[in-house]
């Protein structure tokens, strides 16, 4: 049922910061800047579930379990970039998000190159 109250809270405040709009913009863009902290405050709390449910899965994957935090941190950039860029968007700053966007790619792709390197020292390992 949360997923209701978010969509509600997005529209409702989406209808709210349109009646801004045309005489005071700038109230719109600060409401929407609060609702996206709304949302993203409950995706805090699902993120905790998430962890309790990561720790879990570590007890069974052994020395595998170091490839569950970069997976975390990679969706970790990924919200964060997202989040960043659309708010950039909204107020008109679209080259900004884009550099957010791009900077965030980045960061995932670099952040992957240790588990590259391990699956392809795995791969030697095995073939000789």
């Amino acid at each position: 049922m949360e997923i209701v109250k978010i969509g509600i809270l997005g529209v409702a405040g989406v209808m709210l910061a349109l009646q801004f709009k045309s005489n005071r913009p700038e109230y719109g863009l600060y409401l929407g800047v609060v609702i996206c902290l709304v949302v993203f405050t409950f995706s805090l709390n699902g993120l905790k579930a998430l962890m309790t449910g990561v720790k879990e899965l570590e007890k069974y994957l052994n020395s595998s379990g170091e490839y569950l935090g970069f997976l975390l941190k990679a969706v970790g950039i990924t919200y964060v970039c997202e989040f960043c860029a659309s708010i950039c968007k909204d107020a008109g700053y679209g080259a900004v998000a884009g550099q957010i966007e791009i900077f965030g790619k980045l960061s995932v792709l670099l952040m992957g190159i240790p588990v590259l390197t391990a699956v392809i020292g795995n791969i030697n390992a095995i073939g000789g």
